[in-house]
């Protein structure tokens, strides 16, 4: 893994939008159905919106139909970070950039095949960067 961008609340605040501040540094959730990326079928980069890290491949990508752009796998497993999360009542798997520790989704065992996982992210976590495609 690479070097971890650590930077103060003003700073990430000054550089992040309300709601991107709001899901990435303080675990948010957008409203499913809302975000830029839902239906996107753009090719691309998935980046990090915090840091610009690589996160995934529009190749990826599926319709999950739960309101969240979802991947079945990372561009790179060193990129993220997997965490147990137990708020709201409820265990689950966060999502996290595993460079500046952007909170970025949750992932779930109900994806497709090849690999049955479902990474659920935020839109406003992420940047589609279709120079490389």
């Amino acid at each position: 893994m690479g070097t971890k961008i650590e930077k103060t609340e003003a700073e990430w605040r000054d550089e992040l939008t309300p709601e991107q501040y709001e899901v990435l540094r303080h675990k948010g959730t957008e409203p499913p159905f809302t975000g830029r990326y839902v239906h996107s079928k753009e090719d691309g980069t998935y980046r990090c919106a915090g840091c610009g890290a690589e996160l995934f491949s529009s190749d990826t990508k599926f319709e999950s139909g739960t309101g969240w752009p979802s991947f079945y796998e990372p561009a790179a497993n060193a990129n993220i970070e997997v965490v147990e999360d137990r708020s709201h009542g409820m265990v689950r798997t966060e999502v996290l950039c595993g460079t500046c520790g952007g909170h970025l989704g949750h992932l779930f065992p109900d994806g497709p095949a090849p690999t049955g996982q479902r990474y659920c992210m935020n839109s406003c976590a992420l940047d589609l960067d279709t120079s490389a495609k």
